[in-house]
């Protein structure tokens, strides 16, 4: 059973199974999915909200305690010279996508498509895991150089949706964002008074976070990016990113370990509430989306890597030119934070599903990316 329920959450099966029962209902009987969506669940919350504002809190906060190890010491982004390469393909990750919407959209000549630019920004990082692994084999360093890019654009994804997409009918309150440093102050305090276990962390650093950003008109989604950093760590990391450590019993170990099978299992309400698109929605801002995904994303990530390498902050070992490449490609798989951001991005339904279904079609760079592997022989490892 153990076995079993590791390889559901390996290939990302709650995910893609959100996502194929969200498009089949809402196509078939879209009026139910709308109500079970958005009509009051518990008290007055609907299930997009306690999908989005609640349970996405946990996913990113597992991704900053990916990001927090992988700093430290042995880790993947330790020491900083090791980062610079990823860190500028993430810069062309984020740039390409953005350039080719904004130069599509001028032909297109949509003035009311152009808030979508922040969509194609993201990259969903189980997919592209998941395909990295069938592409490089388990052990190629292309993996964990994939991986820091993903986490990294999708940390700026969220930063985007805070920035530039606040609600226009509740203006930002800055001043609500004291929460949060109270929220982190208390996270070091706790630290500093060797509180081991994560639930104070959680429920009082957090909870303040949350409220936070909540108050402020910003998304929530971000708010454990701010205490998970402060839980108890060990002091040196011996494994890459998503590989769990036996020998680690530090607090993040212990947070990360519970609570990865919930968010894991979790995405499924994430594919439920966010792709429910109807195929009648294609449009010009599926083609946008879908273009600066596979366009800009590839050629941003391999021209600024191989910028990267000319400058002296060189490439993983046995990444070179066919790897990069490939690996442009299948950060172009933008499912999950690009979904996210096209809702928060278009609040008119038609424009919405239509930049959602790029989103969606963005899953065909999977199969490019598998395919062209095996074209250009790329060495496995594992």
């Amino acid at each position: 059973m153990h076995r079993h329920i590791n390889l559901l959450r390996e290939f990302s099966i709650p995910l893609i199974s959100g996502i194929v029962v969200a498009l089949v209902w809402s196509n078939l009987f879209p009026e139910s999915y709308h109500h079970f969506n958005h009509d009051p669940l518990i008290g007055p919350l609907n299930f997009h909200f306690l999908t989005n504002d609640l349970f996405m809190v946990l996913f990113f906060g597992i991704a900053a305690a990916e990001i927090t190890q992988s700093c430290l010491p042995g880790g993947d982004l330790h020491p900083l010279n090791k980062a610079i390469n990823p860190l500028m393909a993430t810069m062309g990750g984020i740039a390409g996508p953005v350039l080719v919407y904004f130069g599509l959209n001028a032909l297109i000549g949509d003035p009311a498509l152009t808030r979508g630019w922040g969509i194609p920004t993201a990259t969903d990082i189980a997919l592209a895991w998941l395909v990295a692994r069938i592409v490089f084999g388990s052990r190629h360093p292309a993996i964990s150089f994939l991986l820091l890019l993903a986490i990294a654009d999708d940390a700026v994804g969220l930063a985007i949706i805070a920035i530039f997409y606040p609600d226009p009918g509740q203006p930002a309150q800055p001043v609500w964002l004291l929460l949060i440093v109270i929220g982190m102050v208390i996270a070091f305090m706790l630290r500093r008074f060797k509180v081991q276990s994560y639930w104070p962390y959680l429920l009082v650093g957090g909870v303040l976070s949350w409220a936070g950003l909540f108050k402020a008109h910003l998304h929530p989604a971000l708010s454990l990016v701010f205490i998970v950093p402060f839980f108890p760590h060990s002091h040196r990391e011996t494994m890459h990113i998503f590989e769990g450590d036996p020998a680690d019993h530090s607090t993040m170990h212990y947070f990360e370990q519970e609570w990865k099978i919930v968010v894991d299992f979790g995405m499924f309400m994430f594919g439920l509430a966010n792709a429910g698109v109807r195929f009648t929605s294609i449009g010009n801002a599926t083609w946008l989306v879908l273009a600066s995904l596979v366009i800009g994303k590839t050629s941003g990530i391999f021209t600024m890597g191989w910028l990267g390498q000319r400058l002296g902050y060189p490439l993983p070992a046995k990444v070179r030119t066919k790897e990069l490449a490939l690996v442009g490609l299948i950060a172009g798989i933008g499912l999950t934070v690009a979904l996210f951001v096209a809702g928060e991005a278009f609040t008119e339904p038609v424009v919405q599903g239509a930049a959602k279904m790029g989103a969606l079609c963005s899953a065909g760079c999977a199969v490019a990316a598998i395919v062209l592997g095996r074209l250009l022989k790329v060495r496995r490892i594992f």
